[in-house]
Order: C-alpha cells, then sequence, then structure tokens
C-alpha cells in the first residue's frame, strides 16, 4: 500500500527557482540556492529564518560544503570556491563560456569530490549533448556527455551505487560508483523527474516537477510512497535528520498558489544516511 504524506510550507518567501537543498549539520543549516536569482542561501529550519544569503551575478544551479564551512558553488559555467572570510576563488571552468547551457543540480560523492551536471537554456527538449562531470584535483572528469537534462544525483548509503536523473526522458540511471558503466532502472512516466535524495534504507525520494509531489520509489522503481506538496514545480529533496525539506519554483506558472516556490517540510518516517561533505583538498 502506498503511504501519503503532506509537505508543509516554512518560508515565508517564494522563490523564482528554489533548488538544491543540503543539510549542513555541524551547522545546523539548510543551504540552498535561487538558481535564477543568482543566490545561495543558508537558512535555520525550525523555526525557518535565512541567516546568510551570498548573491552572484550569474544564474547558481547547486552548493556544496565543506566540514569546516567552505562552499562549492556551481555557476552558470564556472565553479566556485567561498572560503569562511567570504572571499571568493575560481576553481574550474566547466562549460565553454556562452555555449546556451549553464551548470544545474550537484552533489557530493562519498570521497568528498563534488559532481555537477548541465542543461540547456535553449532546447527544452534536450539535445543529448549535456554533461555529468566530477571535479578533482583542479580538474573536471566527464562522467557522461549524452544527457538531456542532467539532475538528481544520490548514492546508496553504502556509496557503491550512483543514481542519477535525465529528466527528459524521465529516466533514473544507476551505476556501481565509481568506475561502473551507467544502466537504466526505470522511468517516471507522469511529470518530470527533477532532484532526488536516498533514504537509510536505499529507497529514492524524487521530487517531480510539474505535478506537485515527491516519490518514494524502490531502486527497481516500486512506488512507495508520495508527498503532496501543493507547490506544482517541486524541484529537489534532502532530509535533515528525520525532516524532508522540499524546494519548490514559481517559474513557468502563470498562477502563483500559496506553497509555489517555497521551501516546504515533512516528516516521512524514514531519515538519510549522512551527507557528505565536500573536500577541498581533492
Amino acid at each position: 500500500m502506498t503511504a501519503t504524506y503532506t509537505a508543509t510550507p516554512v518560508s515565508p518567501e517564494a522563490y523564482a527557482l528554489g533548488e538544491g537543498p543540503v543539510w549542513d549539520p555541524v551547522r545546523e543549516r539548510l543551504l540552498f540556492v535561487d538558481i535564477v536569482g543568482g543566490k545561495v542561501l543558508a537558512a535555520r529550519l525550525e523555526p525557518f529564518e535565512v541567516i546568510e544569503t551570498w548573491s552572484f551575478e550569474s544564474m547558481v544551479g547547486a552548493v556544496a560544503v565543506s566540514a569546516e564551512g567552505e562552499l562549492i558553488v556551481a555557476e552558470r559555467e564556472t565553479l566556485t570556491r567561498v572560503d569562511r572570510s567570504g572571499a571568493r576563488i575560481p576553481l574550474a571552468r566547466v562549460l565553454a563560456e556562452g555555449c546556451g547551457s549553464r551548470l544545474n543540480d550537484g552533489a557530493v560523492d562519498p570521497f568528498g569530490r563534488f559532481l555537477v551536471g548541465s542543461l540547456s537554456l535553449t532546447d527544452e527538449t534536450g539535445s543529448r549533448n549535456e554533461l555529468l562531470v566530477r571535479f578533482e584535483n583542479g580538474v573536471t572528469t566527464v562522467l557522461d556527455g549524452d544527457l538531456t537534462l542532467s539532475n538528481g544525483l544520490a548514492w546508496s548509503p553504502d556509496g557503491r551505487v550512483l543514481y542519477s536523473i535525465d529528466s527528459v526522458p524521465g529516466v533514473v540511471h544507476a551505476r556501481d560508483y565509481p568506475i561502473g558503466k551507467r544502466r537504466d532502472l526505470f522511468r517516471v512516466e507522469d511529470g518530470l523527474p527533477d532532484g532526488m535524495s536516498v533514504d537509510r534504507d536505499g529507497n529514492l525520494w524524487i521530487a517531480i516537477h510539474g505535478r506537485g509531489r515527491v516519490e518514494q520509489r524502490t531502486p527497481a522503481g516500486e512506488l512507495l510512497a508520495v508527498v503532496e506538496t501543493g507547490a506544482t514545480n517541486t524541484t529537489s529533496v534532502a532530509f535533515a535528520g528525520d525532516l524532508l525539506v522540499i524546494t519548490s519554483a514559481t517559474q513557468g506558472l502563470d498562477t502563483v498558489e500559496a506553497h509555489d516556490g517555497r521551501v516546504l517540510t515533512a516528516r516521512v518516517g524514514t531519515t538519510g544516511p549522512p551527507t557528505p561533505y565536500w573536500n577541498p583538498a581533492l
């Protein structure tokens, strides 16, 4: 039987394209981005309060954090380090300048390395030349170069399997990590699969953009639970202890309802494995 939960909006502000929630347990803060607003935000959760904001001149696709509190930020085409003083250090150019694509969802692997994908800003149907790359030792390594819209990234609790989403065809991929061959797991038939997280039991929690929900599925694709968000364009998910944190967007909506664009939370009876910290030394 499929379980059903209801999410509650916690942020007073609605974001144009809220994305990429990351829980930082050392500092007990949620990091997330407003992509089109060019902002990285840090917030307390209970009660919700934005405590710090970093603004960028370009769109911002993703953020991750080190154990010491430094940030790695995926700007439109480049990766940037933000140290504890707030200084910004360029790390790498991932996409060619003016290429018509931007960096999108990113995450840290079990070894502390940062992965990030791309999407086209001009081709909504996807031309199958978008990237998924891994950043380490100052260089980027292409893992996939044939994606339409690289999106959610998550690892099995033991770190041995990487799950990744290609949104336009609605495919959830898997591969043995770090060197396994990519394979298809299942397709999401109703709505666009977006951001993703994994719980302690190895099940996938997938934000379904355009359908106002998050789905819990086994790696075989079996639907276990649904979180109704009330936010049509649900974008991503992350666990903050036993709390599921959900981001959403107002972008693309003709009519904005009360939950749209808000950060939401739900208690869903499980937790996620510890989120790996980014290791700037790698």
